[in-house]
């Protein structure tokens, strides 16, 4: 299944000609900035971002700078006709990881995207042709949304198959139902917050997408039979234990 890239420019004229060049790919279209964070925030599959500078409401380097605190590793190019140093400037400053300007070959533009798209996978291409295959694709995909909601539709249509056949299969595949292995995955997700970063409690339970603090510490018990914050002071202890003493 192609990769899905993402335009984002408000005109349309523009996306359109530029989805044409683009055949090769799944596209996926955003009339603004907003629209653009509206699509990132979703779980999604999206390998590579065009992005346009000159844009109502929201600037291009704005957009780029709320996207890299979402999914840091994901590609943006930045793509503009108002070209200048300053632009270009704000533009790495925010991390984009390419800059072009309008208009630009077609073939150097494609040439960028697959090396974003081959530094973002760092594996090989996963055959989708067969059960395994599309399984083992809902199960990155929901390890690259671990920290968005992600649904069974959502899941089942990136592999094109009807949510209740990828339900079946996928639990006859992992021995998880969709939602078990999510929760894991989360879970897993969560003590590595715990142990390597200095969030609360109610910091990794908003990252990670939870409405409140309770439900977090509710399914994490559930599946630990400990608090985060008990799951913590035990990673501390031990850690402690390990530690060299100093004479």
């Amino acid at each position: 299944m192609p990769e899905k890239i993402l335009i984002v420019d408000d005109d349309a004229e523009f996306r359109q000609e530029l989805r044409d060049y683009l055949q090769d790919y799944q596209v996926v279209e955003a009339a603004n900035g907003m629209e653009a964070l509206r699509i990132i925030n979703r779980a999604n599959e999206i390998g590579v971002v065009i992005l346009d500078v000159m844009m109502p409401r929201i600037s291009g380097t704005e957009v780029l700078s709320e996207i890299k605190k979402i999914e840091p590793d994901l590609g943006i190019i930045i793509l503009t006709g108002h070209s200048s140093k300053d632009v270009a400037i704000e533009a790495l400053k925010n991390r984009a990881d390419e800059y072009l300007e309008k208009p630009s070959s077609i073939e150097s533009l494609k040439e960028i995207i697959e090396k974003l798209l081959s530094k973002r996978n760092g594996e090989a291409e996963i055959d989708t042709a067969n059960t395994e295959g599309k399984v083992l694709k809902v199960r990155r995909f929901i390890e690259k949304n671990c920290f968005k909601k992600t649904t069974l539709k959502e899941a089942a249509e990136a592999v094109c198959l009807s949510p209740k056949y990828l339900s079946r299969v996928f639990k006859e595949e992992t021995g998880a139902g969709f939602n078990e292995y999510k929760l894991k995955i989360k879970i897993g997700s969560a003590k590595e917050l715990l142990g390597k970063s200095g969030c609360n409690v109610n910091q990794i339970s908003d990252k990670l997408g939870y409405e409140n603090a309770e439900s977090f510490i509710r399914q994490f018990r559930k599946l630990t039979r400990q608090t985060p914050s008990e799951f913590r002071r035990k990673l501390q202890g031990k850690r402690k234990k390990k530690a060299p003493r100093t004479r």
